[in-house]
């Protein structure tokens, strides 16, 4: 397997990896922390969320990474700017400091594609991208699971582990819990 990571660019892709099976259904689509606002997140319904997420793809920069095996798209990381993001206003994920952080809070492996390293690519192509566009800092939020497993509808947020193993460091606690995990703020400096 040969995986390349590029800007999600391509609303195709994209939806392959994290958009619903019926174009009707009003799952994430990874913008419950995307959108600043909540209320705009509830009030998408159904094929509007797909749309978003397309108009998203077309905006600089890009809503994400995508990682490919050949040309099929098989992960995705969200990573933007903090401050257009939900967590600027999140009160249970703390500010370290004033710096222009980027946000990466999602990392989605389809089935079949995992546990063979790409959410590790996810998360070094994601920062790369992050670093091509000015970013200082890049802050993760996953679970500190201390290797226990993490249920697979949750596990998308990462886990303490491999964020270190990228280079992370813990900055902070947060009041945040998911599946019975705290979740710490990580910090990756790219000045």
């Amino acid at each position: 397997m040969s995986i390349e990571v590029r800007p999600a660019v391509a609303f195709d892709d994209v939806a392959a990896v994290i958009g619903p099976k019926r174009p009707d259904s009003n799952v994430c689509f990874c913008l419950s922390y995307r959108l600043r606002s909540s209320k705009e997140n509830l009030a998408l319904r159904g094929p509007e969320r797909g749309d978003r997420v397309r108009e998203l793809c077309g905006e600089d920069p890009a809503p994400g990474v995508v990682a490919y095996d050949g040309d099929e798209p098989v992960g995705w990381a969200a990573i933007h700017p903090r401050a257009d993001t939900s967590f600027a206003t999140n009160r249970r994920i703390p500010h370290v400091d004033d710096l222009d952080v980027w946000s990466l809070w999602c990392v989605r492996v389809r089935p079949g594609h995992r546990k063979q390293g790409v959410s590790h690519h996810l998360v070094a192509g994601a920062v790369r991208f992050a670093r091509e566009h000015g970013a200082p800092m890049v802050e993760a939020y996953p679970v500190d699971n201390g290797g226990e497993r993490v249920d697979l509808t949750m596990a998308y947020v990462g886990t303490r582990a491999t964020f270190e193993r990228a280079g992370f460091v813990k900055a902070a606690d947060t009041t945040s819990v998911l599946n019975g995990f705290p979740r710490v703020l990580m910090r990756l400096d790219l000045r």
